[in-house]
């Protein structure tokens, strides 16, 4: 499995000044060479380098392979959507490649600067010490607050999975981020609270639209961002570790296109559009397979509908959104963990056709309803 690790460089005040430069030089490169791109009608890195590779190097001072790879970051950036112009940020990253950039040991990295190489101390923690023997390509060159980050992308060795003895299913919701089928519940209260105050201040801001008011608008949607990816990174830590101390296998919901299936009250749109479970399915799944812990993906049809007990599927057995009653038998419990005791039991009841994909822990199976 590859991650991307961030390392903090620490430059000198002039070798500072020489990455700032090179960035804003290179992201001017990028935006003169995206003209020809656009006008070519063509994506070939080979036709495009024919054509600007020589006047980039003389208009813009870059070297041979910094002009390479701004070419590149242009036509990829112009096949994601080919019917725009691709545009970039004067402090947008730089792609740096083994040509470019060599490691000095593990206290130092050189890079290529518009003023030659450069030779820079960086810092990272212990996380990072013992993953940087395991580089793997290209690391981008990032400006985050006026402090230069390296983006390398390391290999990571996951675990053989294990042979599972039970089954912990997990609902996933905006209530309610993930219940698991043991009855622990992750609540997304704290989440819905911080987003609706930072509405609030969101909507008096726009209302000013000054310069401040602006940049105070981009810092609020980068901190409401960092909250939602924290809280996600706990409670899949946490469903995880809790699967490999009971070697069990993990089961989520395949919820891919849910909301252009699903339509929901107006007022709860922005609750709707702003539901981050795709990326706890995320989040969830690559600490799955580090860990060795089987995961499968199961159909979520009538999961919150369907009694555990005499398996009636009946709307009728959601009374409310919180409380599940079975029209049929009478078994009553809070409604996600009842759902989460479904994903399990259909999981459990089909563990012979799961443990032909326990050699890919990553696979997608999609179990029948």
């Amino acid at each position: 499995m590859l991650q991307t690790l961030m390392v903090k460089l620490d430059p000198s005040p002039e070798q500072h000044k020489m990455l700032c430069e090179t960035m804003k030089r290179f992201n001017e490169a990028c935006n003169d060479i995206a003209e020809t791109v656009i006008r070519l009608h063509s994506a070939n890195k080979i036709e495009i380098h024919k054509t600007v590779y020589y006047p980039v190097r003389q208009c813009f001072g870059l070297s041979a392979q910094l002009t390479v790879r701004a070419i590149s970051k242009v036509c990829e950036a112009y096949k994601r959507d080919k019917s725009i112009k691709p545009e970039f940020r004067l402090d947008g990253a730089i792609v740096y490649d083994q040509r470019i950039l060599s490691w000095r040991g593990l206290e130092k990295v050189s890079l290529i600067t518009l003023q030659g190489r450069q030779v820079m101390p960086v810092r990272f923690g212990d996380y990072q010490k013992v993953r940087m023997d395991r580089i793997r390509g290209q690391a981008d060159l990032i400006l985050v607050k006026g402090v230069f980050y390296l983006c390398v992308v390391v290999e990571v060795s996951e675990a053989s999975p294990y042979d599972p003895v039970d089954v912990l299913g997990v609902d996933l919701g905006i209530k309610n981020l993930a219940v698991d089928s043991d009855g622990e519940i992750h609540s997304g209260e704290q989440i819905q609270k911080t987003r609706t105050k930072s509405d609030s201040l969101k909507s008096r801001l726009q209302s000013v639209g000054t310069k401040s008011a602006k940049k105070h608008l981009k810092k609020l949607s980068r901190k409401m961002a960092r909250f939602v990816k924290d809280t996600n990174h706990c409670i899949s830590k946490i469903l995880v570790t809790k699967a490999k101390d009971t070697f069990s296998l993990i089961s989520l919901e395949d919820l891919e296109g849910i909301r252009n299936r699903t339509t929901v009250r107006k007022s709860q749109r922005h609750n709707h559009s702003s539901w981050s479970f795709n990326q706890l399915r995320e989040f969830v799944t690559y600490k799955a397979a580090i860990a060795g812990v089987p995961l499968v993906y199961i159909d979520p049809a009538y999961t919150s509908q369907e009694c555990p007990i005499c398996h009636c599927i009946s709307r009728s057995n959601r009374p409310t959104r919180d409380e599940f009653a079975c029209a049929c038998c009478g078994f009553s419990g809070p409604a996600d963990t009842v759902a989460a005791r479904n994903i399990a039991f259909r999981v459990a009841v089909n563990l012979p056709i799961v443990a032909r994909f326990f050699a890919e822990p990553q696979a997608r199976v999609i179990m029948p309803g």
